[in-house]
C-alpha cells in the first residue's frame, strides 16, 4: 500500500485558491459547457426497473476499445462537471466511457419501491457482468466519486478476485458514513447538507408524484425533513431494510471492506473535504497492496483545480487516465 505521492502525480491547487471551500465550488464555475453529446441507452435491471447509461459514443462502434465506468455522487449525473468532463477526457485517450446512473438521477423516476444508496452493489455488479456478456471481454476500469466512490470501494472490497474490474479509482469517498453525516451538520459544511438535501427531496418528490407509494414518507414527511440523517432514517433505511439511518451508515462504509480489495484500487482524498473528517483517512496497516492511497493537502470535494486562474486544469482528468492506463493500454 503507497500513501506517496511523486512530484509528477502531486496537486497543486490554482495560486492563492487553495481554500476547501473554493476548491469544491470551482469546477462548477470553470467548466460550465458540456462539449460531449452523449450516446443515452436505458437498461432494464432484474426486478424491471431501469437505469440509464449515457456513453461516450455509440458502444455498438467502440466495443473493442477499453472502458471506463463512471459512477456519479450523491444526486449527481452525467451532468455534474467531474462526470462530463472525464467521460470527454476517455474518449480522447481512445477509451470508451459510461456513465452508469444509480437509479432515478438520470430525470426520470424509478418505479419500484427503492432508490439507491452508498452499498447498494447489486445494480453495478449486474450492469459490469452485462457489460461483458453484451460488449465482450475488453480491459476495463471503473471510478467512482464520493457516493459513488463508497460504493464501488464496497464493491471491490466485497468481491475480492471474483470482482470483473481490472482496476479502479475512488475520489473523494466517505468511506466511514456515519462521521461524515456529523460532519454535514457543522459549520460552513451545513451548506453543502442543504443543498444535498434539497436535490433528495425534489427527487423523491418527483418520484411520489410519478408513482405513489413507492417511498416510506409522503410529501408532507418528506417536506418535514431537516437533515440528511433525517432522510436516510426516513427513507434510505427503510426503504433498503436497515433499521435506522445509523446501521445503514455502519454496515454500508466501505472501509472495513478495503482489506479484502484484491484489484488494484486508487483512492484519491484531499485532507481538507469539507464533506469528510479524518476517520476516513485509512491505516495503512490495514489496506492490501492491491491499494494506492493518495492523500492531498489540499482540492475540497471532487474538486482539484490547478493551474492558473485563467487557465484552469482539472487534476482529475489526469491523474486519473495517468493511472488507469497502465491496466487499460496494455
Amino acid at each position: 500500500m503507497n500513501f506517496s505521492q511523486t512530484p509528477e502525480t502531486a496537486f497543486q491547487p490554482i495560486p492563492g485558491m487553495s481554500n476547501a471551500h473554493l476548491q469544491t465550488i470551482l469546477p462548477r464555475l470553470v467548466r460550465r459547457r458540456i462539449s460531449l453529446q452523449p450516446h443515452w441507452q436505458r437498461l432494464t435491471l432484474p426486478d424491471s426497473d431501469f437505469v440509464d447509461l449515457a456513453w461516450s459514443e455509440d458502444p455498438a462502434q467502440a466495443s473493442h476499445k477499453p472502458r471506463v465506468v463512471l459512477f456519479h455522487g450523491l444526486e449527481g449525473s452525467f451532468h455534474s462537471p467531474y462526470a462530463h468532463g472525464l467521460l470527454q477526457v476517455c474518449k480522447a485517450h481512445g477509451w470508451l466511457g459510461v456513465v452508469m446512473h444509480f437509479r432515478g438521477c438520470s430525470g426520470e423516476p424509478n418505479r419500484l419501491n427503492r432508490i439507491y444508496h452508498s452499498g447498494e452493489t447489486s445494480d453495478a455488479t449486474f450492469f459490469l457482468q452485462w457489460l461483458r456478456d453484451e460488449w465482450g471481454t475488453v480491459p476495463t476500469a471503473a471510478v467512482g466519486f464520493s457516493l459513488g466512490g463508497n460504493m464501488l470501494a464496497y464493491l471491490m472490497g466485497e468481491q475480492g478476485d471474483r470482482c470483473l474490474l481490472d482496476a479502479g479509482v475512488v475520489v473523494s469517498a466517505p468511506l466511514m458514513l456515519e462521521p461524515c453525516s456529523f460532519r454535514l451538520e457543522q459549520g460552513f459544511s451545513r451548506v453543502y447538507q442543504h443543498y444535498l438535501l434539497n436535490l433528495l427531496k425534489q427527487n423523491a418528490a418527483r418520484k411520489l408524484i410519478a408513482w405513489p407509494g413507492t417511498l416510506p414518507v409522503d410529501l408532507a414527511q418528506l417536506r418535514g425533513l431537516k437533515k440528511l440523517r433525517d432522510f436516510d432514517d426516513a427513507i434510505t433505511a427503510r426503504a433498503h431494510g436497515y433499521t435506522d439511518a445509523t446501521d445503514y451508515y455502519r454496515r454500508c462504509s466501505a472501509m472495513p471492506r478495503l482489506p479484502g480489495v484484491r484489484k488494484p484500487l486508487l483512492i484519491i482524498h484531499a485532507k481538507d473535504d469539507p464533506f469528510m473528517t479524518d476517520e476516513v483517512i485509512p491505516d495503512p496497516a490495514q489496506l492490501p497492496s492491491s491499494v494506492e492511497y493518495q492523500l492531498t493537502q489540499y482540492g475540497g470535494h471532487v474538486g482539484f483545480v490547478g493551474g492558473t486562474l485563467f487557465r484552469p486544469q482539472m487534476w482529475l482528468e489526469q491523474r486519473i487516465p495517468q493511472w488507469l492506463s497502465t491496466w487499460l493500454d496494455n
